[in-house]
């Protein structure tokens, strides 16, 4: 019966569980590789809570410009818009005691000048603006506004004095 020698020592690999310091280094490099695994997970866990935070933000102020946009073009809208117009021509009170105070408001838009008909002192293109006049007698103004393209538009409203 042939049997085979025994190994010699050299030639043949070491146990792992024989050998403390080799199977100390396998655990430490098990443990690093899970180690790093671990850290990657929370890396893109963390990484990608910041996207969604990113986008929502960036959302949010895409819906809060769009807001502003509608309310600015509400304004603009309410303002004339581009149409040279006038806005609003008005007494308040409608009617007065003689010598009673009463202001005289105009609002215009695209206008590059104003009058009013029988003068009432300082006035200017304005989206809204009142003057404080002092009647004596039922009176009636004109409001002129000019867009100084050759184009007018009047408004007239009579104040009367009791």
């Amino acid at each position: 019966m042939l049997t085979n020698p025994p190994p010699s020592k050299g030639t043949m690999p070491a146990d792992p569980v024989a050998d403390p310091k080799r199977a100390a280094k396998r655990r430490w490099s098990i443990f690093g590789i899970v180690v790093l695994i671990l850290a990657g997970y929370i890396f893109f866990v963390f990484w990608t809570r910041r996207q969604d935070n990113a986008l929502i933000q960036r959302e949010h102020a895409e819906k809060v410009a769009a807001e502003q946009r509608e309310v600015d073009q509400k304004s603009i809208d309410a303002l004339g818009g581009s149409d040279f117009k006038i806005l609003a021509f008005y007494a308040s009170p409608g009617y007065v005691a003689k010598g009673d105070t009463v202001d005289l408001c105009y609002g215009v838009s695209n206008a590059k000048s104003v009058t009013i008909d029988p003068p009432v002192g300082n006035i200017w293109v304005s989206t809204n603006h009142c003057v404080q006049i002092h009647p004596t007698k039922t009176t009636k103004y004109v409001f002129t506004a000019d867009d100084g393209k050759g184009n007018k538009q009047t408004a007239d409203l009579t104040l009367t004095v009791k």
